[in-house]
């Protein structure tokens, strides 16, 4: 456990693009929700919801709705901030591969943050791509994200710039816990994955 540490539970998205429910999706023997709730736990004595209540779908815990809707995840991760006044361990509920070993590199991080960054973050050394929804937000951020949601602009990424990030540099061949689901043809090849695995 990392004390003082609160998970946060991304699961409000509407999913449109894959065209069903992504929170109920299976994946080993689990929904994408109940294992993001299993991993979070993992780190976390306390963990929330964010974006719908949670017991419709069989999972007794606390959730929150946006208090802005329509601002995406940065108004969940706001919400949350702002509500809770604690460091949240945010965790996107469409990572299916997500692992303990790459969670714990972010929490193991944290504890050697530089005294101004108000998140922790994985970036991709090839790209400069960050990992914004498999990140830790410290409650100073609020103030950034919510002057960014009053400008409209709602990508994390533009919201803390780098310079109040503490990064974690991983490289493309270690991407696979990444992975997300946003189109049939992912979850297609999810599939293929899951039957490679339980082959």
């Amino acid at each position: 456990m990392s004390k003082g540490l609160i998970g946060y539970v991304l699961a409000g998205g509407k999913s449109t693009r894959l065209g069903r429910d992504k929170v109920i999706l299976p994946y080993s023997g689990e929904t994408l929700l109940t294992r993001t709730v299993s991993l979070a736990s993992k780190f976390c004595d306390q963990i929330w919801i964010s974006g719908r209540d949670p017991q419709t779908l069989g999972v007794n815990l606390p959730w929150m709705q946006d208090d802005e809707p329509g601002m995406g995840p940065l108004g969940g991760i706001l919400t949350g901030l702002t509500r809770l006044n604690k460091p949240l361990l945010v965790l996107a509920c469409d990572l299916p591969m997500l692992d303990e070993t790459t969670v714990a590199r972010l929490v193991t991080a944290r504890k050697q943050r530089p005294a101004n960054a108000v998140m922790t973050t994985f970036l991709q050394q090839e790209t400069g791509w960050i990992e914004a929804l498999v990140s830790i937000y410290e409650p100073q951020a609020a103030a950034l994200l919510h002057e960014a949601g009053r400008q409209g602009l709602y990508k994390l990424s533009a919201a803390l710039p780098p310079a109040v990030r503490h990064h974690v540099p991983y490289s493309q061949h270690e991407a696979s816990p990444f992975f997300n689901i946003n189109f049939p043809a992912d979850l297609a090849m999810l599939r293929q994955v899951e039957g490679r695995e339980t082959a």
